[in-house]
Parts: C-alpha cells; structure tokens; sequence
C-alpha cells in the first residue's frame, strides 16, 4: 500500500479532463485559431463541463465495470472516460443553450454562461462548438473502433431526440402567454422522456453497451428475430421511466429547493413551464383554485 487514498468514481473520472480539453484544444490549433479565441474556447470548457455532478459521465465508466465485473484496466478506463466527457459536453452545450432560452440566472452556483462578463450572445456559438467537441474527440478515439458509427449514431440520435423534447417544452410554455389547458401530465411525460430521459440515462449505458461489444438487432445484418430479447429496447424500457422519476424530483427541487443547496435559481413559474408541480396542482384543483393558478 502507497498510504494514498484511492480516488473516488467522480476524482479519478475528474483527472482525466485536462487530457481530454487538451486534445480538443489542439485540434482547434490545428484549425490555426488565432490565440484570442482559442483562450476563449478554453474558458467555455472550463466554465460548462467540468463543474457539475458528473453523474452522467461517471455512469459511463461506471456500467462497463459492472458488465466487465472487475476493475477496468487502463485502456477499457480510457475508452469510457472519453465516452462520459463526450455526454459531459452534451449536457454542457444543452444547459448554455437552455439557460439562454429560460433566461436563467445561475447554474452550477455560478451565473449563466451567457451572463458571465463580456459573453452574452456569443454564448450562442460557444454552446455549438462544445457539440461540435464531441465529434472531435469521438473522431481522435474511435475512428478505427468497430463501434464507431453505432457511437456517432447514438451521440446524434439523443442530441435529436433531446432538441424535440426542447421543442415541445418551448412551444408549451411560450413567454409572452400562459394557456394551461395546454398543460397535461401525458404532455408533460412527453417532454420529460425526450428532454432529459434519453441523454441523461439511456445514453451513458448504450454507449457502455457499446463499448462492450453488445449487438442490437436493429444493427446492420443482424436478425430481427423477435424471440430474441433486444437489450438495447430492455434497457431503455429501464432507464426512461428512470429519468422521468428525475425530473419530476428536479421540477420540485426548481419550485421548493434552496438555491444554496441545488446551484440554481428555480424558474418555471415565471417561465410558465408544463412541470410536474403544475399538473398535480391542476388536477387537484378546484374551479377557484385553477382560476388563481391561471392568473398566476
């Protein structure tokens, strides 16, 4: 024994972001970006990926240990990493893109992105290039991976899957009215499943599935044999509900959580959002509670 601690999941997952900022960075200097905007690009990394939870990375690396059922060695940890700073960055350009829309003011305990000194609008560009930074890393790591097209496919299908679920909660909830008869529970697990479901937990386990070599019968020249059990569709028939139960906790948290506790500051009472909160209440309520609810 060296008398050192062993790292937790999240610390050693943590140690390996300087290495994956460095290779997007270079492949920005082989752009010949002039300096200013690499240190620009710098700090939107720095600012918008590595400061959160990073329950969706970690999980990740987390799922193929448990599929190896050991400890993973240097080359399966580095696989997975890339993977969950890949989902990290996901997450990352959805909250800039998403703070801008909702007009929030903090996040992760710090302001907005587009509300740090001299960002605003440009927050708009940097929330692409850190999806952009995904298919850079995705392109240095596994370009010659068997599993690569099936990793592109799963990054692009959960960025489309999620920017439908921000569609229908945009046009639910549009700013200058509220009609909550257009609010239901049915629309608002709808939003839930495309919005946060897919990419915060069926994404981090299919690409850990991936990397495990786990076929789907939906693959090219596989069997659709309909005896055989699909384990991408079981673990999706898992994990979706999963991610609902989420964030109906996270619509409570934003309306009654302490701001010091979750980072954030809660807004989809004024933002007028079809949240869990807001669907009980009407389903509960009575005609005179539902006027004061409309008015409010």
């Amino acid at each position: 024994m060296n008398g050192h601690p062993t790292p937790s999941p999240r610390d050693r997952f943590l140690e390996f972001w300087p290495q994956v900022k460095k290779d997007i960075i270079e492949s920005a200097q082989f752009e010949k970006l002039p300096s200013d905007a690499l240190n620009w690009f710098e700090q939107n990394l720095e600012y918008n990926t590595p400061g959160g939870k990073l329950n969706r990375g970690t999980s990740v690396v987390d799922t193929l240990q448990i599929f190896k059922g050991r400890e993973l060695d240097p080359k399966e940890y580095h696989s997975a990493a890339i993977l969950g700073w890949c989902v990290e960055l996901l997450q990352a350009y959805f909250l800039v893109a998403d703070d801008m829309m909702d007009h929030s003011l903090t996040r992760r305990g710090q302001p907005c992105w587009y509300k740090a000194p001299n960002v605003g609008n440009i927050a708009i560009n940097d929330s692409f290039m850190l999806e952009a930074s995904i298919y850079v890393l995705l392109k240095k790591h596994f370009r010659n991976h068997p599993a690569y097209v099936n990793l592109l496919e799963l990054f692009h299908d959960t960025t489309y899957q999620t920017e439908l679920g921000q569609l229908i909660d945009l046009l639910t909830a549009p700013e200058d009215s509220v009609d909550v008869s257009k609010f239901s529970i049915e629309k608002h697990h709808l939003i839930v499943i495309y919005k946060t479901s897919y990419y915060s937990f069926y994404l981090p386990v299919a690409l850990a599935m991936r990397l495990n070599g786990m076929t789907s019968s939906s693959d090219p020249g596989m069997s659709e044999d309909t005896s055989t059990v699909d384990l991408y569709k079981q673990a999706m028939d898992i994990l979706l509900p999963l991610g609902e139960y989420f964030q109906v906790q996270d619509d409570y948290l934003d309306c009654y959580g302490d701001p010091q506790v979750i980072g954030k500051v809660g807004t989809d009472i004024v933002d007028n959002k079809c949240s869990w909160n807001i669907n009980i209440a009407l389903k509960f309520c009575n005609p005179d509670q539902r006027k004061t609810l409309e008015i409010n």
